[in-house]
């Protein structure tokens, strides 16, 4: 048994003693919430029942001692108003003798009014009689008759008062009962304040000897003093250096990641120097060349204004790509930023316009919410129609069956407490799931079968260039939507 109690742990020790003084105190709380419920019961039960039964008891004698002397005063001068007086307290009495009939509890209760009802019934009668005697002037049979009913009256009296006193007994009964119970509960509250100080003094006990010797051991361990004293200020030393070594862990945890990061963004940036070599050739000089023919034939040929404008959409499209193919070669090396005021509005209608045709071709209808032309700020825009230009085509991706694109302008100064640029891109296509979202922005991450994951990654490097932020949000069938923040006041960068 002894090996039992020295395999359980401290934790499950106070556990145990946590658990015990809550019963204490949880079953403690539940008998004096029935005991109170008692009390309430018999202070009820002398309320209800024994005080309202007394009091028509102390009534039942009253209304019969109200009769009392009308056929006396009736004899005297045979004025026919005091028969009718005591007919009416006659009444009263009948009434209050059904009341207490319908009070009564104990089976000696019931007996007493049965007695009072018999008795009441022949004095009535015999009352009767002599009434009938003075009306006939009979007066010497009705006198004596009248002695007789006289000593029944005290007859009648006397039960009332007996009734009255057992109902006395009933209330001195129920007023003990509580005390009682007040007695028990007193008890049974004493008991538990005893419990819990017990409880509370072997809980003390466990911690000062599982917890704050081995504090204090390790206290002296440390700082190799023979003398120490216990107190809150060395527990506090203790956590600190616990907390700092626990600190220190973290730290080195983290640098340890980002090391990985980097290491890996390393050898992402090699792979993609190593492809951008064996591309350069192979890319850009056939577009140079494509270039150099469509300025040729845009100098002989006679365009309408149509074809014209429709050969400008084309050329432009096609330094567009040769922009992207010099970004993707570009990656690891970023080009250096052409700062210059421009307003964000202009990028988007530069951007739109831009897309007119391949926005046709995929079926998708855009609309730009505009309260006001967005601040003028310091940026480059042709990086910045690169960011939106990306963002829409994406979404003209993800929306293979056509859709709506949704741009929303606006001024926010809620992060920084400056005014902000912001520019909402949202679409109504199939969206992504959280931990997809999650991972968009990384280079080399994509969900396309062609992709190469390059296209958010620059528009995250872009935005953070020119000190804004970038969030996406998504849910699947539930559209995705790209906020863009671009400080108004450009800072250090």
């Amino acid at each position: 048994m002894a090996a039992l109690w020295k395999k359980i742990s401290l934790k499950y020790w106070i556990y145990i003693h946590l658990a015990a003084i809550f019963l204490v105190t949880f079953s403690g709380s539940v008998v004096m919430f029935w005991y109170s419920y008692r009390i309430e019961g018999v202070l009820s039960t002398i309320t209800d029942k024994n005080l309202v039964a007394f009091q028509s008891a102390e009534s039942l004698e009253i209304a019969l001692v109200n009769q009392k002397g009308f056929v006396s005063y009736y004899f005297l001068d045979g004025n026919q108003d005091w028969l009718d007086q005591l007919q009416k307290y006659r009444k009263v009495f009948r009434e209050q003798l059904g009341q207490a009939r319908l009070l009564a509890q104990t089976k000696e209760q019931k007996k007493t009014i049965i007695r009072i009802a018999e008795a009441y019934d022949c004095y009535i009668r015999d009352k009767d009689r002599v009434i009938e005697y003075f009306k006939a002037g009979e007066l010497q049979f009705g006198s004596k008759l009248h002695q007789e009913v006289r000593g029944l009256f005290f007859s009648i009296l006397e039960i009332c008062e007996e009734y009255k006193q057992e109902h006395t007994e009933a209330i001195m009964t129920a007023k003990q009962n509580a005390l009682t119970e007040a007695a028990r509960l007193r008890d049974t509250v004493m008991a538990v304040i005893v419990t819990q100080i017990l409880l509370m003094l072997l809980l003390a006990y466990l911690l000062v000897d599982q917890i704050l010797n081995p504090v204090r051991a390790m206290i002296q361990e440390t700082t190799r003093r023979k003398e120490i004293e216990l107190s809150g200020g060395d527990v506090k030393t203790l956590q600190n250096n616990v907390q700092g070594l626990i600190e220190d862990v973290d730290q080195t945890q983290v640098e340890l990641k980002k090391s990985q990061e980097n290491l890996l963004q390393a050898e992402k940036m090699a792979m993609v120097g190593k492809l951008a070599a064996g591309m350069a050739h192979s890319i850009r000089n056939p577009f140079t060349s494509v270039k150099m023919r469509l300025f040729s034939l845009h100098r002989s040929l006679k365009l309408s204004g149509t074809q014209k404008e429709d050969f400008e959409v084309i050329s432009e499209e096609i330094s567009n790509v040769d922009t992207i193919v010099q970004n993707f070669l570009e990656f690891s090396r970023p080009p250096k930023l052409q700062m210059q005021p421009v307003s964000p509005s202009t990028v988007v209608d530069t951007a739109l316009q831009l897309l007119q045709y391949r926005l046709e071709s995929y079926n998708v209808e855009t609309t730009v919410h505009r309260y006001g032309t967005l601040p003028v700020i310091d940026a480059d825009p042709d990086q910045l129609k690169e960011v939106l230009v990306n963002l829409i085509v994406n979404a003209c991706e993800a929306m293979t069956g056509g859709g709506c694109i949704d741009i929303r302008e606006s001024v926010s100064n809620e992060s920084t407490g400056r005014p902000q640029a912001v520019i909402r891109v949202t679409d109504n296509g199939p969206g992504m799931s959280h931990a997809t979202a999650e991972k968009v922005f990384n280079p080399f991450f994509t969900t396309k079968e062609e992709g190469t994951g390059l296209g958010l990654s620059i528009v995250h490097r872009i935005i953070k260039e020119h000190g804004g932020d970038i969030d996406l949000v998504s849910e699947q069938g539930q559209g995705s939507t790209f906020t863009i923040v671009l400080p108004t006041e450009r800072g250090e960068q």
